[in-house]
């Protein structure tokens, strides 16, 4: 695989603010996950902080496992933008769409969509994964409180972009 090839899932198609409140949950928190332990201790502090102890263990352990899955089985390695960047790259997209499809219960196209992620053979135990952290992600969403003017904001504030 050359260079280009390899970066080809970090290609910017959009912005997470395009995305619903799971799909743009889901990718910030790949982003965190990947970004190293103080940043995992976030994810866990959001779960914990949202879902109470007990659930967020289970969500954090369906994202763990999730996540380990991609990198152990994954056809390539997940291209990420930086944590604080507002641009959306086409990994980050097919993710976020495999969550939402997920957690809408949809399946056979979750499963579709997992074998562009990891090998055929592990896309029933992703989607099931993804399917129980995007409940989790739901959840979360339910018990956060709207921005003022009675919308919903996205599910985290977007710093200053890299790029």
């Amino acid at each position: 695989m050359t260079s280009a090839q390899e970066k080809r899932g970090g290609a910017a198609v959009g912005f997470i603010t395009e995305l619903e409140d799971i799909e743009a949950a889901s990718v910030m928190y790949l982003r965190l996950w990947c970004h190293g332990p103080d940043s995992q201790a976030q994810v866990w502090h959001d779960f914990a902080s949202r879902l109470g102890p007990d659930r967020g263990r289970q969500a954090l352990k369906s994202f763990e496992d999730l996540c380990s899955l991609c990198a152990r089985h994954g056809r390539r390695p997940l291209m990420r933008h930086a944590v604080d960047c507002k641009c959306l790259g086409s990994d980050e997209s097919c993710f976020a769409n495999f969550i939402g499809t997920a957690v809408m219960g949809d399946k056979d196209d979750a499963m579709l969509i997992a074998t562009l992620l990891v090998r055929p053979d592990v896309a029933p135990l992703l989607t099931s994964l993804a399917t129980e952290f995007g409940l989790a992600l739901k959840q979360m969403c339910l018990v956060r409180p709207p921005r003022t003017g009675g919308k919903q904001e996205h599910f985290q504030a977007q710093p200053a972009t890299l790029h």
